[in-house]
């Protein structure tokens, strides 16, 4: 079987991104999320995090030496150095470890769930970029209600990401995730239909 057509799943917070992926995986297509990456290359005893803490300090450990994410979020949110080193540390090794996942499978086309694609640079490393969309005020209110964010402290998140514009113009498909539930499994299983079609005609093609 050919590559997977790779779908890069991306949006801003609060858009309701892992919704999407929850239900492309219910569909049996193959997820691989960024942020659950993430987790893994920063366990304990993995060389990332290692390199996490002579860079920030032991004070990003927990206890039990594990990764204190609080701490951390608090210090890289404003300075923007630190959030360099930090994507530094861990960008390379979540791509390899997601290119790794990608090579071992035999499905149509898979899904890439990262959350700071455009902001990262990663538009290459997929074939097809999908946005999941909403409008800010109820990107705002879907953070205050989910992180206990207050709307200050929400607006100033969105405004640390991509822009809506820039992420629509990026895009080559989009799902709006503005309304119910049902609404949003119907729009998934037309995208998974059109997935499967693209991936019939590209291996056609070839």
């Amino acid at each position: 079987m050919a590559n997977p057509t790779v779908i890069g799943l991306t949006g801003g917070i609060g858009c309701g991104k892992s919704a999407v992926s929850d239900l492309f995986a219910g569909l049996g297509v193959p997820v691989i999320d960024a942020d659950v990456v993430a987790r893994e290359v920063v366990k304990t005893g993995r060389p990332a995090l290692e390199e996490i803490v002579r860079r920030f300090g032991p004070e990003t450990l927990l206890a039990d030496g594990q990764l204190n994410r609080k701490r951390l979020r608090k210090m890289i949110f404003s300075d923007i150095q630190a959030r360099k080193d930090l994507e530094a540390i861990l960008h390379p090794r979540i791509r390899q470890s997601m290119r790794e996942q990608l090579r071992q499978l035999k499905s149509p086309y898979a899904i890439l769930s990262i959350p700071l694609l455009l902001e990262t640079g990663q538009e290459d490393t997929v074939d097809r970029l999908l946005v999941v969309d909403c409008s800010p005020e109820l990107q705002i209110e879907r953070i205050c209600s989910r992180d206990g964010a207050d709307p200050d402290q929400a607006w100033e998140i969105l405004q640390a990401q991509c822009s809506r514009r820039d992420r629509l113009n990026a895009a080559d498909d989009v799902i709006d995730n503005s309304d119910s539930l049902e609404a949003l499994e119907e729009r998934v299983r037309s995208l998974h239909s059109k997935y499967l079609a693209l991936n019939r005609s590209h291996r056609t093609d070839v």
